[in-house]
């Protein structure tokens, strides 16, 4: 898979990527997938070869969504994935753009935009994610992010080294932390 030259993407490691699919289990299989802030789209790709029946990108950079294509090409993926450009707050307040309901919202804002976090606390939006999805947001592991989202609670917190993984879901479990 090709990565950007000369740009500020901080791919998603290949050990962080295991992680989210081990957390997701047999979720994946047959599910929609929402990749936001997709970068080159190496969360999504995994998801549809680990058996999602589509997944939705979503990216703002034009240079960086050409490469995205490109390796969705390479992989021959195009037949499940819907790409869309723009920033994921428009994206989520545009209805009409999404391919839902989706099963898996996973998304890696930029670390410290602190914006873009509160996009992503109020994304869960009637419609968008099916009865018993699963959100899994990306950050830094000195980020704090609340115990609960909108209709979401906190499942679980996952530290790698310095990148945290947020599982919320509709769970009524004990939220927990580790």
């Amino acid at each position: 898979m090709s990565g950007p030259e000369g740009t500020s993407l901080r791919p998603t490691s290949d050990k962080v990527r295991q992680a989210i699919f081990s957390i997701l289990g047999t979720q994946i299989t047959g599910g929609r997938f929402l990749d936001l802030y997709a970068g080159t789209g190496a969360v999504g790709i995994e998801a549809l070869s680990r058996g999602a029946s589509a997944v939705t990108f979503v990216e703002s950079d034009p240079k960086v969504i050409q490469l995205l294509r490109n390796n969705l090409r390479a992989c021959q993926l195009l037949d499940r994935a819907r790409v869309h450009l723009g920033r994921a707050a428009a994206f989520l307040d545009e209805k009409v753009c999404w391919d839902s309901p989706y099963d898996v919202l996973f998304a890696d804002p930029p670390y410290a935009a602190l914006d873009e976090l509160e996009v992503m606390i109020h994304s869960w939006r009637p419609g968008l994610l099916s009865e018993h999805a699963t959100m899994i947001i990306e950050q830094d592991s000195r980020t704090e992010l609340p115990k609960s989202i909108d209709h979401a609670s906190l499942v679980r917190r996952y530290v790698y080294g310095d990148t945290a993984l947020y599982l919320y879901g509709l769970s009524t479990a004990q939220s927990t932390t580790s």
